[in-house]
């Protein structure tokens, strides 16, 4: 009798965590379909007429082609340059055993603690005077301040592949970076779909480091565009939640197709 309390007691306490957790994501829904005026009367209940012109005037006024592909580009080259280079700062540092690769190592991993404001008035004095370089720039910050994460949770999954795959690979005439690229980065799949839906996430909906960078010269992503409908004297709520919602599917949908890998990831870097 007592493990069963107990197991109720568990199973409850996790219905009502997981009904904490979904309790903005049917806000934000919810809302979406309601009118400006009935988000403010009726803000917790489902709307009385469900209404799709919120989704329509908000596609058009995020310019919603020309900001997706802006959001996609700017993501995708930043997780690859991540995924890169930080495999093989992680390859690197795991196979090198010799103290300075450990010092390194425990820089890459204390860096993950320095908050982002401590950096970010130098930062944008760099590179917010060249307006060429603020696409890239962006693409070079995002690999700067992920990179740490990155390389902590590669570093823990090569812990679990044998130096012995290297050496027989090198006595086959292999060398080091046929030797990564060929035999080791194909085994780290998991971990790299873990890294790169993480950074997916975090890059997809930033909006501090491109506020700061980018100049709004047609390079604006999708957070930049959304906080046009925030104004000093009104706030286009509505509008604001239909795009918050068109914003989150891609997302939703690389999590769901990667879901397995990314547990298995996790797993694998932080435990091994």
């Amino acid at each position: 009798m007592k493990k069963s309390g107990k197991r109720w007691t568990l199973e409850i306490i996790g219905i009502l965590l997981a009904l904490l957790w979904i309790s903005p994501f049917y806000l934000m829904i919810a809302n979406a379909f309601k009118t400006k005026r009935e988000i403010f009367t009726n803000t917790l209940k489902l709307p009385e007429e469900f209404t799709f012109d919120n989704f329509t005037q908000a596609f058009e006024e995020l310019t919603f082609l020309q900001t997706f592909v802006n959001s996609v580009l700017v993501t995708l080259l930043s997780v690859a340059v991540i995924l890169f280079f930080s495999a093989m700062a992680a390859y690197a540092l795991s196979r090198n055993g010799s103290r300075l690769s450990s010092i390194i190592f425990f820089v890459f991993v204390a860096a993950m603690l320095i908050p982002f404001q401590s950096v970010m008035i130098p930062l944008v004095t760099i590179f917010g005077k060249a307006n060429a370089l603020n696409f890239y720039g962006l693409i070079f910050m995002y690999l700067g301040f992920g990179c740490s994460l990155s390389i902590f949770l590669y570093h823990g999954a090569l812990k679990g592949i044998s130096k012995s795959l290297d050496e027989a690979a090198t006595i086959d005439g292999c060398n080091r970076l046929q030797v990564f690229w060929y035999i080791i980065f194909p085994l780290l799949k998991p971990i790299s779909i873990t890294v790169g839906i993480l950074n997916v996430i975090w890059i997809w909906n930033d909006f501090l480091l491109p506020s700061l960078v980018i100049s709004g010269d047609g390079t604006d992503t999708i957070p930049l565009k959304l906080f046009n409908f925030f104004g000093q004297y009104t706030k286009q709520w509505h509008l604001a939640l239909a795009g918050l919602t068109i914003s989150i599917i891609p997302v939703i949908i690389a999590y769901f197709f990667a879901q397995k890998q990314i547990i298995k990831g996790v797993s694998d870097g932080a435990v091994k």
